[in-house]
């Protein structure tokens, strides 16, 4: 289990994370979700005994991470797939760890077989990995010490779409076994496949902590697929309304905000042709980026022009 009570942290005169409470629960995939600048990564690093809190408490299985004997065999992290020495072979790197936490030789071996990364590969150095490979390396030192709790930030970077599907059986595999598992990642159609839970943080506050299912129903917004070939048009007069439109890969476009009927009419009256049109479910992404919007601390325009911030 993890525990966040009240935590705050600041940097100067800016509070990063503001009298924060969650629990991530055994038995379930938790995603942490947050825009850029919302308190994720501080929020990490205090759970992780990396940053000290201004005040309040971070337990990981009851206890404050710097009071746990052998850390890693209760609690494993991934926060950085980079953070290894270039001229270490993926084997001996995970030994270093191993020996620093009273773990054998076998388990190395055995972590390193798990993520794919066993035979001759575990004899590379690490520097001349593909970020697909790092991650990996650095699940494998998640789990080196069989822990009850994982953390894992953004974890699927840089893996092919066989790697993802490893990466997302493995969590729910992890899950399954009551294990603690807290999920950081930016891709919503993963977080809506993977996750149990949310915890949705803004400006350091704790927007939501709910399950997916809940989280969607409660804050979905009207949504409508819709192709015209009076594109310019329709598009001008759907944003005109308060509809937020965002191309599709099919060529369509997705139009949040607006219910399906009222983009019927819409386009009656800027005397745009349709090709298609039907309501659609709001997915996770357009839930989340609806509730988030006013959070985030860097934003673009979706336009091209160059972001600006808050």
């Amino acid at each position: 289990m993890i525990e966040a009570r009240e935590l705050v942290k600041r940097f100067g005169d800016r509070t990063a994370v503001d009298r924060l409470s969650f629990t991530v629960r055994p038995g379930t995939v938790t995603g942490f979700l947050g825009p850029n600048g919302a308190g994720k990564s501080t929020t990490i690093r205090m759970i992780m005994g990396l940053d000290a809190p201004a005040s309040g408490r971070a337990l990981v299985a009851g206890r404050e991470y710097r009071r746990l004997r052998e850390p890693m065999r209760t609690v494993g992290a991934l926060l950085d797939a980079r953070a290894a020495h270039p001229g270490r072979s993926a084997h001996d790197h995970l030994l270093w760890q191993a020996h620093g936490n009273g773990i054998g030789r076998a388990r190395v071996r055995e972590v390193l077989d798990l993520v794919g990364l066993g035979g001759a590969a575990s004899g590379r150095r690490v520097g001349g990995f593909s970020l697909g490979m790092a991650q990996r390396l650095g699940i494998a030192g998640a789990l080196l010490g069989d822990p009850e709790v994982l953390i894992l930030d953004e974890p699927v970077n840089g893996l092919d779409t066989e790697g993802i599907r490893w990466v997302r059986g493995l969590l729910r595999g992890l899950a399954d076994e009551g294990r603690t598992v807290l999920l950081s990642s930016h891709l919503m159609s993963e977080m809506e496949q993977t996750a149990d839970r949310l915890v949705v943080i803004g400006g350091g506050r704790l927007l939501a902590d709910t399950t997916v299912r809940a989280f969607i129903d409660r804050h979905a917004r009207d949504a409508a697929v819709v192709a015209s070939p009076d594109g310019p048009r329709l598009r001008a007069a759907l944003e005109a309304a308060g509809g937020r439109v965002r191309l599709r890969p099919d060529g369509g476009w997705h139009v949040a905000g607006l219910a399906a009927p009222e983009v019927g009419a819409i386009a009656a009256r800027a005397g745009a042709e349709l090709h298609e049109l039907r309501p659609e479910r709001s997915s996770l992404e357009e839930v989340y980026l609806g509730l988030t919007e006013t959070e985030a601390e860097y934003r673009g325009t979706g336009r091209g022009e160059e972001a600006t911030a808050r």
